[in-house]
């Protein structure tokens, strides 16, 4: 199944495995019974967008799910056969209960979808309409991709053809960062793409692989024909930067990242988070080091991993009955936050968070929450050697050392084991774009216990880089099992939306009011270090590019 689907995707790359993918029989019956003209009765209703996107124009404003009359300013599905509305809910109810309804069209991204196989389709036919729609690419473009079976599950060839050819029309109007560059979706890995934009212009990461600390063509590894996930990362910061807009796919990294992580390599999508946890340990363990995060006797790993997210925890339980305290220390790359159990609110007319209101949950409420002391529960008494036997305790976490680059991990996917269900908490986070992290170091938080008297801790008493600058957050958007994944990046102050191969620019309102899931933030001291470090250039093709991707 793998190399089947990498086929397609990597057939520009004489790297073929095997043959293409099996096509979608849904689809494939569709065109026998209808042809296109279910395409040809919504042409119509696309509308091309200033940022190169085409969306389904609905009369009704805002849209409703046909099932349940619920506003949808996200997902929502009209069915090719019927043109019924069904969120992400209630589509593949749809298809079950009126047969031969299995293929929709995505409402807000214009792509054809099965509910029934559960996964974006391609069709040729489909792509050709709709590329006409922009005007900017002849049909004959998309028809010499190669790919003749329809319903071919691909990597989106129809958007990123028809993006390639409005960012290039485009750049020079555009004037963005160097690095600045759309990706491409290669079959629900928009969870893939939201990482890899934060990373590619996260400070330390940058440098390293810019400044050729990890250069392919020197690698070992790849000499003797073996896959290095950070040699695929080095082609894609070299392309990254290269000065091309087009949209790139990172086609070779996610073949990597599979061999990798063999237990997520499947179409569906994944969570972002894991990806970034996978991703981190992948890097680590090409560099050489164990197969594990941390060594046991926790001597500092020098991979750029952990020279740029690695952080120490400290842990102090303390005995409820006598005050002693014991303490250990832990090891991180990102923290998890519980959202405060106040909900955020939404306006009733618009659908977005009503950003004074009170009841938000915020960082600093969350950091909070994290470094509060808590008992601990019956089955969790702390075997007290002063005491001599177990005791009711209680435990308190604070951060020993802090990282160069923070990532704070917002928890908004609840899985109940009693209940056997899972949910997403849409309630939305106020964050700071400049984020002071010293109430939340040990020295803190230890002083406050002991009523802010001043203390000598062994390497704790040091509040030197605790100012940190947020550069870039990772959104979900949608339900639980079909959300969407959006980077917004800050550069020179402003603010890109990066959403797959699309690249927009955005005001400061449209980033604080997103449904935040991942935030990067860098020490201040390393964002200005950075940038003194680093000359930008324009890297030519040839060698940016030893192969070529898709």
């Amino acid at each position: 199944m793998l190399i089947s689907f990498f086929c397609e995707i990597l057939s520009k790359i004489k790297f073929v495995f095997m043959k293409h993918p099996d096509p979608c029989n849904h689809l494939s019956d569709y065109k026998l019974r209808h042809g296109t003209d279910g395409y040809k009765s919504l042409q119509n209703m696309f509308t091309p967008l200033n940022d190169g996107r085409i969306k389904i124009k609905l009369p009704e404003t805002p849209p409703r799910c046909t099932h349940c009359s619920v506003p949808h300013h996200h997902k929502l599905y009209i069915c090719l056969i019927c043109r019924t509305l069904s969120c992400s809910s209630h589509l593949l109810s749809h298809a079950r209960s009126n047969q031969g309804h299995d293929l929709a069209i995505d409402v807000e991204r214009s792509e054809l979808y099965c509910s029934s196989c559960v996964d974006q389709v391609y069709d040729p036919d489909f792509d050709n309409l709709l590329v006409s729609k922009l005007g900017s690419l002849s049909v004959a473009v998309v028809a010499s991709d190669g790919v003749g079976s329809c319903g071919v599950r691909s990597s989106k060839k129809r958007r990123l053809l028809a993006d390639s050819q409005f960012l290039v029309d485009r750049r020079e109007k555009w004037s963005y960062p160097l690095g600045l560059r759309g990706l491409n979706n290669l079959g629900s890995t928009c969870f893939m793409n939201a990482v890899l934009q934060a990373l590619v212009h996260a400070p330390p990461l940058r440098n390293f692989w810019l400044s050729g600390q990890h250069n392919r063509d020197l690698c070992p590894r790849r000499s003797m024909g073996m896959l290095c996930l950070p040699c695929d990362l080095d082609v894609i910061f070299s392309a990254m930067f290269s000065g091309d807009r087009t949209p790139y796919s990172p086609a070779h990294l996610l073949y990597s990242w599979w061999q990798h992580s063999t237990n997520l390599a499947t179409y569906e999508q994944q969570d972002s988070h894991e990806f970034f946890i996978s991703l981190l340990d992948c890097i680590h363990e090409n560099e050489g080091k164990s197969k594990c995060l941390y060594k046991a006797d926790h001597e500092e790993c020098q991979c750029i991993t952990h020279r740029a997210f690695s952080g120490l925890l400290r842990s102090d339980v303390t005995c409820t009955t006598c005050g002693s305290t014991s303490t250990t220390y832990d090891p991180f790359i990102d923290i998890s936050l519980t959202l405060e159990s106040a909900k955020g609110t939404k306006s009733r007319n618009s659908g977005e968070p009503s950003v004074n209101s009170p009841m938000m949950p915020t960082l600093s409420g969350c950091l909070d929450l994290f470094t509060r002391s808590e008992k601990l529960g019956p089955d969790q008494k702390l075997n007290c050697r002063s005491c001599g036997d177990k005791r009711e305790s209680s435990k308190q976490m604070s951060i020993r050392r802090l990282p160069p680059l923070l990532c704070l991990h917002v928890k908004r996917f609840e899985h109940s084991l009693t209940r056997k269900a899972s949910r997403k908490i849409d309630s939305y986070l106020q964050y700071p774009f400049r984020l002071n992290m010293s109430p939340y170091l040990s020295s803190s938080i230890i002083g406050k216990r002991f009523g802010n008297r001043m203390f000598a801790f062994d390497g704790e008493g040091e509040h030197d880089g605790s100012e940190f600058e947020i550069f870039a957050v990772v959104t979900h958007s949608g339900m639980l099992a079909s959300g969407h994944y959006v980077t917004y990046l800050r550069l020179k102050g402003l603010w890109y939306r990066c959403d797959d191969a699309w690249i927009n620019e955005v005001e400061e309102e449209v980033v604080r009011g997103c449904e935040c899931y991942m935030l990067f933030y860098a020490q201040e001291r390393v964002v200005q270090k950075a940038h003194k470090e680093l000359s930008y250039q324009v890297i030519s093709m040839a060698d940016a590019f030893p192969f070529v991707d898709c």
